[in-house]
């Protein structure tokens, strides 16, 4: 087992456009929103009508990545959307991706630290969204506070989560699937209890693993069909590092063991 750190986001945002990358996201997901998560294009449209998105919503996206899942959000749905990331490679691809899109109109980008107070009004949002983000953020009481903040009387919030733990795990394996940066795991029901002290009410929680689970192989094998042209870019380490990654993904998801979960909840109007 390597101590090595292992980096995904720096290499899928800065390389977003090569054909490589390109060529994975295609075959990983079927349709390419430019993610780099264990989300689909249909379970993203599924999150946003949970959400009540519709013309006119103005959404926060929490974790907003590359910025193609807004983007695509913005247009399917003729919403506003603003997105914080704390990656500048991200948010520079985001904010170019919205503009060749001609939705610049639409969306906003902004690097920042989701781990702190986000620097908008409170009531400034109808919808907050965070997909596979809310792992990477420490202090995840504060930031569930500050959410409601944001969002107006009876607007939802909703987040996934893929480390919540469901069945023994080695540190190995725990090792191996926090290489790519810092995570936080936690238990079945500590999201819950989270979100009641914050002020929501817990609408829904729905078992979404089986996405982290297809998502991973799929990446997994579209990485080794570019072999190649990835080690070029990103080195054997790395490489490697990242395939180990996401097949400890695969194993801990199918057998159940490391769940990935959607919590939807709603600040009383």
């Amino acid at each position: 087992m390597s101590n090595t750190p292992i980096d995904l986001y720096d290499n899928v945002y800065a390389d977003f456009a090569s054909s490589a990358e390109a060529a994975v996201r295609r075959e990983t997901y079927g349709e390419d929103l430019g993610q780099s998560s264990w989300l689909t294009a249909g379970e993203w449209l599924e999150f946003a009508d949970q959400l009540g998105v519709g013309a006119g919503s103005e959404v926060l996206e929490v974790g907003s990545g590359s910025g193609g899942p807004a983007v695509f959000l913005a247009a399917a749905r003729h919403c506003r959307v603003t997105g914080v990331d704390i990656n500048e490679h991200g948010v520079r691809n985001a904010i170019a991706l919205a503009h060749a899109r001609g939705l610049a109109d639409r969306l906003r980008f902004e690097v920042v630290d989701a781990g702190r107070a986000l620097p908008f009004a409170k009531e400034s949002f109808d919808a907050v969204v965070s997909n596979d983000a809310m792992c990477h953020i420490r202090d995840r009481a504060a930031a569930l506070r500050d959410w409601h903040r944001l969002l107006r009387p009876g607007g939802r919030a909703l987040f996934t989560d893929a480390m919540v733990l469901t069945g023994p795990v080695t540190h190995e394996e725990l090792a191996t699937r926090s290489s790519i940066g810092f995570y936080l795991f936690v238990p079945p029901g500590t999201n819950e209890e989270l979100l009641r002290a914050a002020g929501f009410d817990v609408r829904a929680v729905r078992d979404v693993t089986g996405n982290a689970a297809e998502v991973a192989l799929r990446w997994h094998d579209a990485r080794a069909r570019h072999r190649e042209a990835l080690v070029a870019r990103e080195g054997e380490t790395n490489f490697d590092g990242l395939q180990r990654f996401l097949s400890c993904t695969h194993t801990l998801s199918i057998e159940r063991r490391l769940s990935r979960y959607a919590y939807l909840a709603e600040k009383p109007a």
